[in-house]
């Protein structure tokens, strides 16, 4: 019987870009966390072989180039297993919208394909594969709230941000990564992005964070350590939680915004709107175009998603999702 998986977006709160890695990445720091809207994906197995993929949404790529190709191709592959693999991707999700949409998607096919095939890869490998394919992969892995280091792909599970209600805006503008780090470069010191020149601005945001979450993060039981040992996991709660809530609010900057906002100023206007109708926090995610706000009530959230639909834009109210949510609501029961 196939397995349908629900694949879940995320936000970054705050990204700050630092120096141009000898791989051609650049260093970052984030934290990722994942929220309720979210993307449907299907798998199941067949006789012969090969892969086999379904999308009805224009931009979504059908053959080897995409995620979803690329991660069970490789699952297949670790643990010999043959078959035609078939992933049929329901997308709600806008494509290059900054919300992790093709990597949500690609781990939820990995962990539809295992639960079809009755078998797992080992936590250890299913990470590295998850980070070969791509940076976003694996904070999908764990859920809820996550700190993202190196390229993006180096995750560490954080004290969890509660349930807090979201507004989602997606103008539906599509924005290129790999355009928005061009423009960044452009527009900085390139003496700052070089690999043997540490950026000032990656060791405030880290020092922000580890010294915000100091008692949670000094106990690796609880931290790095867990990242192997299996999520999901639901300790850090109360003091640590708050002071994450409280880091928030300082403002913690998603850099592209200095970048895509002055090439799409409508984006701008988007978080202007959100602030004014009372976000606590509003930011850019990743490189967009989406944007979202944090609201205090969902009667609040309700009245911006309406004034943002009143500019034509899309907006939608939704939640934060903890680790403990995401992993209880990621399998589909009903079809």
């Amino acid at each position: 019987m196939p397995t349908t998986v629900r694949s879940f977006a995320k936000i970054n709160i705050g990204l700050c870009i630092g120096a141009r890695r000898p791989d051609g990445f650049h260093e970052l720091r984030t934290v990722y966390q994942t929220i309720g809207v979210h993307d449907r994906v299907t798998v199941s197995l067949g006789s012969g072989g090969g892969i086999e993929l379904r999308c009805e949404v224009p931009g979504v790529p059908l053959d080897n180039t995409n995620t979803c190709w690329r991660v069970a191709e490789r699952a297949m592959t670790w643990l010999g297993q043959s078959g035609r693999v078939r992933i049929e991707i329901e997308k709600e999700l806008p494509v290059q919208g900054g919300l992790g949409g093709a990597s949500s998607n690609a781990v939820a096919s990995l962990l539809a394909l295992e639960r079809e095939l009755q078998l797992k890869l080992p936590l250890p490998e299913k990470f590295r594969l998850a980070a070969a394919v791509g940076s976003d992969l694996p904070l999908f892995l764990i859920g809820g709230t996550v700190l993202g280091m190196g390229r993006g792909e180096e995750v560490y599970p954080l004290p969890e941000l509660p349930p807090t209600t979201c507004v989602l805006a997606t103008p539906g503008i599509p924005v290129s990564t790999p355009q928005a780090f061009a423009g960044w470069d452009r527009e900085h010191d390139p003496a700052k992005l070089t690999p043997s020149t540490p950026s000032d601005r990656i060791n405030v945001f880290g020092s922000a964070v580890f010294l915000g979450l100091n008692g949670f993060l000094s106990r690796p039981d609880q931290a790095a350590g867990r990242l192997f040992s299996g999520v999901p996991a639901t300790e850090g709660r109360g003091r640590a939680e708050t002071q994450l809530l409280d880091l928030v609010r300082t403002g913690m900057a998603n850099d592209f915004e200095k970048v895509v906002f002055p090439q799409h100023p409508e984006l701008a206007q988007v978080k202007r709107i959100l602030e004014a109708e009372g976000a606590s926090y509003a930011s850019l995610s990743g490189s967009g175009s989406a944007i979202y706000g944090f609201f205090g009530s969902r009667k609040s959230a309700e009245k911006a998603a309406v004034a943002l639909q009143a500019q034509g834009t899309r907006a939608h109210v939704t939640t934060t999702v903890t680790r403990e949510q995401y992993w209880e609501q990621l399998l589909v029961t009903d079809n």
